[in-house]
């Protein structure tokens, strides 16, 4: 456990609204009343920390992981990568960071999908990695499908990939999404307009990276993560590290 100082509060302007007719199963769960908000407390502040030796080598590489190397999943083969930093812009080491996703046909490998696309024995659909000391993580996976889900008519997700990551607090917690640049069905997406502010959409889409893709096997997309910062101290009547 670490014990790093306060959090800076959360910018709720910044997070999706919690009821928006269009979004169907927001109607019955959202909060009735307003949110209170309270400072952050130790429990807060603190959080779990994560050792690189409970991790299997195959963990961030979702092409090879579900048959633990003996066959590759089928699809396009993609690598996510990125930084997880806080919002002073400083690196979040040694941090959990856990993705799932559905397969290349747009299913999930779970009990409840009834979609019509196959499963892809080949594919579990989740995997996790530890950031390194400058906040660095990876993933080799398959682009996912878009598939349809029972909002109105004719609603379809888009490409997208869930992302969970723990922090260095338990304050810091975040669990997104993350889309892919040029996408059509963004902008027709339900769940995705509940985003009200395009320039906070736009964080969440991710960027061809033609730098990072490697010839004849992969292409790559960079989705930075920013996680709550902590609230600077004054040393000397001076902010830290000024």
């Amino acid at each position: 456990m670490t014990d790093q100082g306060p959090l800076i509060p959360r910018n709720r302007a910044a997070h999706p609204v919690a009821y928006d007719i269009d979004y169907k199963t927001s109607v019955p769960r959202s909060p009735k009343w307003a949110l209170l908000s309270y400072d952050s407390s130790i429990t807060e502040e603190t959080g779990p920390v994560y050792g690189h030796n409970v991790l299997g080598a195959l963990d961030n590489n979702l092409i090879l992981n579900w048959t633990k190397g003996a066959a590759p999943a089928v699809g396009e083969r993609i690598l996510m990568h990125g930084r997880v930093v806080d919002e002073n812009n400083r690196p979040v080491p040694n941090t959990l960071v856990e993705i799932w996703q559905a397969n290349a046909g747009g299913r999930y490998r779970h009990m409840k999908d009834t979609y019509f696309a196959p499963l892809d024995p080949n594919f579990g659909g989740c995997g996790r990695t530890i950031t390194d000391d400058n906040g660095y993580y990876e993933f080799l996976t398959i682009r996912p499908g878009a598939y349809p889900w029972p909002n109105r008519a004719n609603d379809w997700r888009p490409m997208h990939i869930h992302i969970s990551v723990f922090g260095s607090a338990f304050g810091q917690r975040l669990i997104t999404q993350m889309y892919f640049e040029g996408d059509p069905l963004i902008d027709l997406c339900p769940i995705a307009a509940t985003i009200k502010s395009r320039s906070q959409l736009d964080r969440l889409v991710a960027p061809l990276d033609m730098a990072h893709s490697k010839p004849m096997d992969y292409l790559a997309y960079k989705f930075d993560i920013v996680l709550r910062g902590r609230r600077q101290t004054m040393f000397e009547n001076k902010l830290e590290g000024m």
